[in-house]
């Protein structure tokens, strides 16, 4: 989807279009850049930059809160637009998918026909545009994506991939990113079409496997962690985490303890969506100073309910602060899933259920109003505006958790 935070903001406001506007907070706050409209672009704002430096950059620049449910409601939308061109679906984020659309000619008619009727159907149904990549391997789609963009189609003939991508900069390989570049520019490799030159012994004795990765994704091939497994295959994610970053250093403790209860809500919120339980439990607690700790728990027994993770890191951070220390950021991290938990005792088992009901009951509550629609009263004193990001709880086309 084309600057998909900034174009949903102009659909509720059009008065937005064609100016520079900045999606993640207000040019005064510590948070950063979610989302720039092409105009700001210019300035050279983007994605992941302090929100202050995107002021300088861009003084005149529109900076808007975000709205997480408005953007979740319009990719469900993108999300039945989708389906009805493939089954086969991998939703990498809330604003990027892949579509496998072999056998789908006879009814959608070939690539770049199919492509334009997307577009049109695409913009009919959710307002919204976007640019669309076509390739033999997800690498190459979303490289061609990239160059589509704004609202453009970009088609790599079959058996061409290699020589679409030999004259592209390492950089847009997709994985890799400003160690990786630099570590390429010292062993010479400047463009794709250097990587396709060396054998891919020499690529993995210099950078081990992922060299590898990136030999096969010099010739166009889906190599790699990005690109493992079939289209529409999820594999769960790793580790769920959620951070906030105060725009006041704070050590009241009714607001950092709300502020702990908040987060682990979001990151048992994100559990049960994936049916996954967590036997690690860890806090990331930053300073004023910028000092930072981190410090984990492993649970005798796996979860995914709000209270308990609340209780760890809660017990994390009293054992860990530094009594009176202002804190910056804080941040609850689970990792370590199970499918299913271990078996507990039979009283602690009623407890849970009950437990397990009640938060079954706020998620579908929250997939109908909104994240902040319910809540735990111990965060109440605490509340603070979900972050705006690419992957927030209830993303259209992953799963969602048996009733």
């Amino acid at each position: 989807m084309d600057a998909f935070f900034v174009s949903v903001e102009e659909l509720f406001d059009p008065s937005l279009k064609g100016k520079p506007v900045v999606v993640g907070g207000q040019r005064d706050e510590r948070g950063v850049v979610s989302a720039a409209s092409y105009a700001a672009r210019k300035f050279g704002v983007h994605s992941a930059m302090p929100l202050r430096t995107a002021a300088k950059l861009c003084p005149q620049a529109i900076f808007v809160d975000g709205h997480p449910d408005r953007y979740r409601e319009c990719s469900a939308k993108v999300h039945e637009v989708l389906e009805s061109f493939s089954p086969r679906i991998e939703m990498v984020s809330i604003d990027e998918a892949y579509l496998d659309m072999t056998g789908t000619e006879r009814l959608h008619g070939p690539p770049l026909l199919a492509a334009d009727k997307l577009h049109q159907r695409m913009k009919a149904q959710t307002q919204l545009n976007c640019s669309i990549g076509i390739g033999t391997s997800r690498l190459v789609a979303k490289v061609c994506s990239g160059k589509a963009k704004p609202h453009g189609v970009l088609y790599a003939m079959p058996g061409q991939e290699a020589k679409f991508l030999s004259p592209l900069d390492v950089r847009e390989i997709p994985g890799v990113g400003k160690v990786t570049e630099q570590k390429l520019h010292e062993l010479g490799i400047l463009t794709v079409g250097d990587i396709a030159k060396l054998e891919d012994s020499f690529l993995e004795h210099h950078l081990g496997k992922w060299g590898l990765a990136l030999a096969g994704k010099a010739r166009g091939e889906d190599a790699g962690a990005w690109f493992e497994g079939e289209i529409g295959e999820d594999d769960g994610p790793k580790s769920i985490s959620h951070e906030h970053t105060y725009d006041q250093d704070t050590a009241n403790v009714v607001q950092i303890e709300a502020t702990l209860m908040r987060l682990s809500e979001m990151v048992g919120r994100r559990l049960r969506e994936q049916q996954l339980h967590a036997r690690t439990i860890q806090l990331k607690l930053r300073y004023k100073d910028f000092t930072t700790i981190t410090r984990a728990h492993s649970l005798e027994q796996s979860t995914q309910l709000d209270n308990e993770i609340y209780r760890q890191i809660h017990k994390l951070f009293h054992d860990n602060w530094r009594k009176g220390a202002e804190i910056r950021l804080l941040g609850v991290h689970a990792s370590s899933f199970d499918n299913e938990p271990a078996q507990p005792s039979l009283l602690a088992e009623n407890a849970r259920e009950k437990w397990e009901h009640a938060l079954s009951a706020a998620d579908r509550l929250r997939d109908r109003f909104g994240e902040s629609s319910i809540t735990l009263g111990t965060r109440m004193k605490g509340g603070f505006r979900e972050r705006t990001h690419e992957n927030p709880a209830a993303l259209p086309g992953k799963n969602k958790p048996k009733q």
